[in-house]
């Protein structure tokens, strides 16, 4: 098959350009055997990449950092963070990349980035590779959200570097091509916050202001304007997470972005049994960054980015913590709006009903899910059925039968709509173990179990033959799961 001739890519270098305290110009490592392992042809395309090209040795070459196309300058972002609650000034990309920024069919600039591409010198110590699991898992997982609807980072390619990564034990090395709206980051504001330089802050401000919240620069204070945009914009999507039972495991303020996209899919899953205590992280001993944590977690992250953003909200620095204090205060209601509305939606009842109707009976639900230990995507979705008269499936996810009954009699007298269900609740996730499968699968060379989950999880609320075993819950035996971060 003849493949067709390399196209122009053209990467723009505006990040680099624009605020030249917070890049440092690197270079990908050599990757000696570069192999596609999987690429995301429509997001390719939609960025107008021909993908007959990424598959060449020349586009394998750029999806790894060792093709540069001209007038792009790759570099290392600096950013700070909190990590489990502790500052750590000085973070930055120890092991990624931005390539450059490019536009997609809607004229909209996307980053084009780098995980796994070597050490940079904000490593601090690691070797600033990536093994092949935990790159396919963020592949699989942010295009899983994606095709749910939940705003995020999109995957373009995984490809194999013909690296040995030293974990655990040895295991082939990846990087990961990202694309993103922007990786700027509360942890972005952080770090030109800690510089003192108060023009750096104005300049990164700006940038956010353009490329994700335009409208804040026709506001009276547009600062605080884009302030307040990043908290509505956080608001929804944690809410979002939480309606489809997503765990995101890190929520560190440099893992929190600007532009309200879900980024980072270290060590994320899905709820299986519904618990608002459940952590899957390995690292995340106190529980810190808990299913029902994550509010509030996100809330702290917005506080520490209103803090950054003090020296622009006024010259008095009283009148600026009263705005910021005020503005924050809109994170709760925002948030609360967001779940109630989307979980009206998952169990199908009008948004007109009453609410001192709707949170009872919502609120009982839940303590009977938790109490029973029941499957939260099954559920949803076969509730969607006894809107419809089939209540036994989903009766038979509980140990409390009469208990169920009640709710659901009471539920069925306020007239269920369950088509308008089943477009909310979905049938497929990246279910843990099946995510699981399909990484050791890869680790051994047969990638068929990858593209399978990924398959089913393309097409998220459409129930099709032959997928049962991509909506079933995890067998007993699968056990207590934990995830790692894969550094």
């Amino acid at each position: 098959m003849s493949v067709a001739p390399p196209p122009t890519v053209s990467l723009d270098d505006r990040f680099a350009r624009e605020l030249p305290e917070m890049a440092l110009r690197w270079q990908a490592e050599e990757a000696p055997d570069p192999r596609l392992l999987v690429l995301n042809e429509p997001l390719a395309d939609d960025l107008g990449l021909d993908p007959a090209w990424l598959r060449s040795r020349a586009g394998l070459r750029l999806l790894v950092g060792n093709l540069v196309p001209d007038g792009a300058t790759p570099v290392a972002q600096a950013y700070a963070g909190h990590q489990f609650g502790g500052f750590v000034p000085r973070l930055g990309d120890g092991r990624a990349l931005l390539l450059g920024e490019l536009s997609d069919g809607e004229g909209r600039l996307r980053d084009l980035h780098l995980k796994g591409s070597g050490r940079t010198p904000f490593a601090r110590g690691g070797d600033g590779l990536a093994a092949v699991g935990p790159m396919l898992r963020e592949y699989v997982v942010s295009e899983g959200m994606h095709a749910l609807g939940i705003p995020t980072t999109r995957s373009l390619a995984v490809v194999a570097t013909g690296r040995q990564v030293r974990r655990e034990t040895l295991l082939p090395g990846a990087v990961l091509a990202r694309v993103a709206s922007s990786h700027l980051r509360v942890g972005s504001f952080q770090y030109a916050a800690a510089t003192g330089d108060v023009e750096l802050l104005r300049r990164l401000a700006d940038q956010a202001i353009t490329r994700h919240h335009p409208a804040a620069a026709q506001a009276g204070h547009p600062h605080l304007a884009l302030f307040e945009a990043v908290v509505a914009a956080q608001a929804s999507l944690v809410a979002q997470w939480m309606l489809v039972g997503f765990v995101h495991g890190v929520m560190n303020t440099d893992n929190m972005t600007i532009s309200g996209e879900t980024i980072d899919y270290g060590p994320c899953a899905f709820l299986e049994a519904f618990d608002p205590t459940t952590v899957y992280s390995s690292i995340d001993h106190g529980g810190r960054y808990a299913y029902g944590n994550q509010p509030l977690a996100a809330e702290w992250n917005l506080a520490r980015l209103a803090e950054a953003l003090l020296p622009l909200l006024s010259a008095d620095r009283e009148e600026a913590v009263a705005l910021a204090v005020e503005s924050l205060g809109t994170f709760r209601p925002q948030y609360d709006a967001a779940w109630s509305t989307g979980m009206r939606a998952k169990v199908g009842l009008p948004a007109g009903l009453d609410d001192a109707v709707v949170s009872p009976l919502v609120d009982e639900l839940l303590a009977l899910l938790q109490g029973n230990h029941v499957d939260h995507t099954s559920f949803f979705r076969l509730l969607g059925a006894a809107a419809r008269g089939d209540v036994e499936p989903a009766r038979l996810l509980f140990l409390d039968l009469a208990g169920f009954d009640r709710w659901v009699a009471r539920w069925r007298d306020l007239g269920p709509e369950a088509d308008g269900m089943d477009r909310v609740n979905p049938v497929y996730i990246p279910r843990n173990h099946l995510v699981e499968e399909a990484l050791t699968a890869a680790g051994e060379g047969d990638l068929s179990p990858l593209d399978r989950l990924l398959e089913a999880v393309a097409a998220p609320y459409d129930e099709r033959p032959g997928l049962e075993r991509y909506a079933a819950p995890a067998p007993q035996d699968f056990g207590a799961y934990r995830t790692f971060c894969g550094t």
